[in-house]
């Protein structure tokens, strides 16, 4: 197969989607890999570099698009003002495209590729199943948000985060609340604990406790049974309204007592809950600072700007989007590890084989044949595309 990468467009986006060791092994594998111009060097990888690992440099995106058989990409495509065309209508019917497309919250996005014939995986849908581990573009991506997290925490509370014993006298160590014990909570705890923090974690899920305890982090349990606070596949899920107003007043509490507070709570295809309120912030101690990992999704905090650090209420509120771009070089290398096994999951043979019986391949595929088939049943979906194929 001929697979594109192209440069990123969405502004702040520094990642790229195939990395140079990475595509130097699907090379060897038989495919031949064209990477747009350019598309790595914000990342930290050079067009030199791609090219000794057996890829091709494409001069632009018309050029790229215009030849790929598989799209790799980070973000779903977009509009490019530089060619005054959006990202979709410069694939070929036929192209397949693997990245992350958000696809429950842009449908205008899936007719428009359903219409333009490509067939379409969605990277955040990869299932929790351990067959599809190294697929899990979520967790990988996670875990480096985490890790910057804590980073940004320590550099907004303005001290020092561990306990100093000097000679004018000991410096307590940061109190650090982390909301959400998912992979990104986790790693947050973790490189809080390693900077010396002492971390509080909050889920509404009991079964994260023992993983917050194991990173020497202290859990703030709410009263619910997990059938309550998961789904099947292990995410939270959305709490009723009584167990919402116990849970905001916990985290109230516990918010109001730390030098930083880190948010990391999604639901599934849904808004953030907003689980830090106006009145939260004014009860937090002057100086302090909230990380809003959700702010892609709304925010967990009422008064977070996404995608801009505010001050409100003596309390600095960041908000970053695309955080793990920040980190772009890692980022991309364990993006491009999860891209690859996906591919090779769907491509076994080298060419791309559409099993919609297959759990992953299900899962993760939301247009084909011309349809957009984002949540329905396997049947249908099975049954619609023998039926195209039928027609054709």
């Amino acid at each position: 197969m001929k697979i594109g990468v192209p440069r990123e467009i969405v502004p702040g986006e520094k990642r790229v989607a195939l990395v140079p060791d990475v595509a130097a092994r699907l090379t060897k594998g038989g495919h031949e890999v064209v990477v747009e111009m350019h598309a790595g060097e914000r990342a930290g990888f050079t067009d030199a570099a791609y090219q000794a690992a057996g890829a091709k440099i494409a001069p632009d995106a018309t050029a790229l698009y215009a030849q790929a058989e598989v799209v790799l990409k980070v973000q779903r495509p977009t509009y490019n003002d530089a060619l005054a065309q959006h990202e979709v209508d410069l694939m070929r019917s036929g192209t397949a495209l693997i990245g992350f497309l958000q696809p429950r919250n842009d449908a205008e996005l899936l007719a428009r590729l359903a219409e333009r014939g490509v067939t379409s995986f969605a990277m955040e849908l990869v299932p929790r199943i351990t067959r599809a581990q190294m697929m899990d573009a979520l967790s990988s991506q996670s875990t480096v948000a985490g890790y910057k997290a804590a980073l940004l925490a320590a550099n907004a509370v303005g001290r020092f985060f561990p306990l100093l014993m000097t000679a004018a006298g000991t410096i307590r160590p940061a109190r650090v609340l982390v909301i959400g014990a998912g992979v990104a909570g986790l790693q947050a705890i973790a490189t809080a604990r390693r900077l010396g923090a002492v971390v509080e974690a909050f889920d509404t899920r009991p079964v994260v406790k023992e993983q917050v305890q194991s990173l020497g982090a202290s859990f703030v349990e709410l009263e619910v049974s997990a059938d309550e606070a998961q789904d099947a596949g292990g995410y939270a899920k959305e709490l009723a309204e009584e167990h919402i107003r116990r849970e905001k007043a916990l985290i109230h509490q516990h918010a109001s007592e730390a030098d930083a507070v880190i948010t990391t709570a999604l639901v599934p295809g849904r808004r953030a809950p907003v689980l830090i309120t106006a009145d939260t912030v004014k009860a937090m101690k002057h100086g302090s600072a909230i990380v809003d990992l959700a702010a892609e999704q709304g925010g967990n905090c009422e008064l977070s700007v996404p995608g801009e650090t505010v001050v409100k209420h003596g309390v600095t509120i960041v908000a970053p989007l695309h955080l793990p771009s920040e980190l772009a070089y890692d980022a991309s290398s364990m993006y491009a590890r999860n891209v690859a096994a996906l591919l090779a999951h769907l491509a076994p043979q080298g060419t791309l084989a559409l099993d919609l019986t297959d759990e992953i391949t299900r899962a993760t595929c939301v247009t084909a044949h011309g349809e957009v088939l984002l949540d329905r049943p396997a049947a249908a979906a099975a049954g619609a595309a023998r039926a195209q194929e039928a027609k054709v």
